[in-house]
């Protein structure tokens, strides 16, 4: 069980890159998680991402940043913060090197040519709106198949 929550993960990354858009905030905690399922072989968190039209989205980090473009670690600070373990702190490191730099966008496009979301999401128009969770096995499975 992880003792870290997706709060705990969203604050680490935003101390490490700095404000951003809420949509790339979203898409690097996708890609934390899927790369810790992976490498690590455990969740960073237990919440379960949705497969929304402009990609995964975790309902819970949704609600805190609702109506905001930009968000900074201010906003997901919790009375209690989680320290990461030292390797979970380095998966999302490995993570923040390989997509830090990256746009929203191009995060966004590239959740959206990958098949956890896009199984997810069978049968759905593109803008369609959609509270399907994306099943963790199958994102382990296609990562770890790359």
């Amino acid at each position: 069980m992880p003792t870290t929550n997706e709060f705990d993960i969203a604050t680490y990354i935003l101390e490490k890159e700095g404000e951003m858009s809420a949509m790339k905030l979203q898409k690097l905690l996708y890609y934390a998680q899927a790369w810790s399922l992976v490498w690590d072989e455990e969740e960073l968190f237990e919440s379960d991402f949705q497969a929304w039209a402009n990609g995964p989205v975790l309902p819970s980090i949704y609600n805190v940043h609702r109506g905001e473009f930009k968000v900074n670690k201010d906003l997901f600070k919790r009375d209690k913060i989680t320290i990461l373990s030292q390797e979970s702190s380095e998966t999302v490191d490995a993570v923040l090197k390989a997509y830090g730099d990256k746009t929203a966008q191009w995060l966004s496009n590239l959740t959206h040519e990958e098949s956890p979301w896009k199984d997810a999401r069978k049968g759905l128009d593109p803008r369609e709106r959609s509270t399907d969770s994306i099943d963790k096995g199958a994102i382990h499975l296609f990562y770890s198949g790359l």
